[in-house]
């Protein structure tokens, strides 16, 4: 499968300048994602699964090593063209202000382009994709529900046309049967269009329906990954089987 993004030897590290001490958040990082392939990147809280993600599209810099896009360093292009191409979607939602179509439409005013109307084919096959119902496309975005605004959010994320698509819980607002439906949309997304989807969720049920390959990064080092469905049913290092062990039972 084709490559679209690898990270090699990637090391950040952070300084408190209170304190004089400097913490190292990622250690030694290497990873190759594909063209098409849904990832799930799983861990405990604290373990550098934001930071990554974040470094990914050039919101922080690695401390050293490098991150390829095409085979290209992400560090010799614009990074605001990078964020088109390889989206991150944050767990919050921000609405702008104005309707649903207001925040959608910014994803092609943000472009150069001509902001389309609310009959537009990608405007409803992006709502359709993320389970936004139609009707909602009038209404003001902020009074929005918290599960309603995610699906906006991600929505908008579509519409930009990505390459690469990084959701950071991105369904964690939402109920059972919607985060579903949406992620059983995404996974399809991958396999007819080659999109690239990097998830970071606690849903490992939900992952391990979903994911081809799995990533569990704990103290800033990738310590196992691997294919569905064994990278969940079985985990090798001592670390991941006692963070498995204390997630809910698959199904729950």
């Amino acid at each position: 499968m084709m490559e679209v993004l690898r990270a090699e030897g990637i090391f950040k590290s952070r300084t408190d300048s209170r304190k004089g001490l400097t913490k190292e958040i990622l250690k030694g990082i290497d990873l190759s994602l594909g063209k098409g392939e849904l990832w799930a990147l799983i861990g405990p809280s604290g373990g550098g699964k934001t930071t990554l993600i974040r470094l990914f599209n050039r919101l922080e810099e690695p401390s050293a090593g490098r991150i390829l896009f095409h085979g290209q360093d992400i560090r010799d292009g614009n990074p605001l063209e990078l964020r088109r191409r390889v989206m991150l979607i944050q767990q919050k939602a921000f609405m702008f202000s104005g309707t649903v179509l207001d925040n959608l439409q910014r994803s092609f005013v943000l472009g150069g382009e001509a902001p389309p109307p609310a009959d537009d084919r990608r405007i409803r096959r992006a709502v359709d994709l993320c389970c936004l119902p139609a009707n909602l496309i009038g209404e003001e975005a902020r009074a929005l529900s918290a599960g309603q605004q995610q699906r906006v959010h991600l929505a908008r994320g579509l519409l930009c046309r990505p390459e690469i698509l990084i959701l950071d819980e991105g369904t964690s607002a939402l109920d059972r049967p919607t985060a579903e439906e949406l992620i059983s949309n995404f996974r399809n997304l991958c396999r007819e269009e080659g999109l690239t989807i990097l998830m970071v969720s606690h849903d490992l049920p939900l992952m391990e329906r979903a994911a081809d390959k799995g990533l569990y990064l704990e103290g800033g080092k990738i310590l196992e990954q691997g294919a569905a469905p064994d990278f969940f049913r079985k985990p090798e290092s001592p670390q991941m089987i006692r963070f498995m062990a204390e997630m809910p039972a698959r199904g729950e």
